[in-house]
């Protein structure tokens, strides 16, 4: 079940220098205000330079007023619905541009991600909302915009979230199943009331811990204490699963979130579907935003899971 242990020296060396880098920072406390979140979203997306915006990308407007950027390969052979990471109050469709249009490309998937609404101008339900209307749209017109009725979903941290939260929406609120024929789910939080895993983490100052988490539960979902976060509307771990599609489900063996996917894989296939489950030795939460050898073996692996699953 754990892969990777060959790299398992240069990941935790890297792991050692961001601890150190983010030790010369002074720690923030509390919920940030509205001037601090707007540094911080600087800061997640560069700092005082954004990421590049490629050409292949197109912006658009769907039904229901949801933003998202769309990447259409010469061949296309599915359609992939992607929901971008940054713990429901970060990043945005147009922040992975590179790895999104090479995903398209070597896939042969046409990647549609959703530009949801950020908290905590936007609290939940607001993200999960745009998320279900960009998956309603896309499983109309699918066949029409892009020549394919092979739909896969994914997305990484809050974006594995919302993939599962749009996938029981769908099933619960439209009768809608086998729509989706595939689901890839990067290190995501899915007990939002905290797993074990989650509690137990403690202060180390790597991508995301204990004390980040709580915080972007707040924002999140302002005003819900942690009995009330297990509802599965809002955490997906406690959600009746059946009827949901194949799943490839990636956590590293340093991220808080561990048991939030070890926990969500045994209720999948319980539940009657193929589960993949990888757990990378050494990895932090967030590994594959950054240059290391398990990033490239991983974003492989998962084109490889998106060009085959489902056909």
């Amino acid at each position: 079940m754990i892969t990777d242990e060959d790299c398992l020296a240069e990941t935790l060396a890297f792991n050692a220098q961001f601890e150190a880098t983010a030790a010369s920072r002074p720690a923030r406390e509390g919920t940030p205000g509205a001037d601090l979140l707007a540094t911080l979203r600087r800061n997640r997306l560069g700092g005082d330079t954004p990421p590049a915006r490629l050409p292949y990308g197109q912006d658009r407007v769907v039904e229901g007023g949801v933003r998202v950027r769309v990447f259409v390969p010469d061949r296309v052979d599915g359609v992939y619905l992607h929901f971008h990471g940054g713990g429901w109050a970060f990043g945005s469709a147009d922040g992975q541009d590179e790895r999104l249009w090479l995903l398209a490309e070597r896939a042969r998937l046409a990647v549609v991600s959703v530009d949801y609404r950020l908290a905590p101008e936007h609290p939940f339900p607001a993200g999960p909302d745009d998320c279900e209307v960009a998956a309603r749209w896309l499983v109309k017109h699918a066949a029409a915009e892009f020549g394919t009725e092979r739909l896969l979903i994914g997305g990484e941290s809050a974006g594995a979230h919302l993939s599962v939260v749009t996938l029981l929406r769908l099933r619960d609120r439209h009768g809608v199943t086998g729509a989706f024929r595939a689901a890839h789910l990067l290190f995501g939080p899915y007990d939002l009331s905290m797993t074990p895993s989650q509690r137990s983490f403690g202060s180390r100052r790597l991508l995301s811990n204990t004390d980040t988490l709580r915080r972007t539960y707040e924002l999140f979902t302002p005003g819900i204490g942690a009995e009330q976060r297990r509802d599965p509307e809002v955490s997906p771990l406690f959600a009746d699963l059946a009827g949901l599609p194949a799943a490839r489900i990636v956590v590293g063996t340093e991220d808080p979130l561990l048991d939030d996917s070890l926990f969500l894989a045994r209720r999948w296939q319980a539940a009657g579907a193929p589960v993949r489950l990888g757990v990378v030795a050494g990895a932090m939460h967030g590994f594959t935003l950054f240059p290391l050898t398990v990033t490239e073996r991983e974003l492989r692996r998962e084109r490889d899971f998106l060009s085959t699953t489902g056909r």
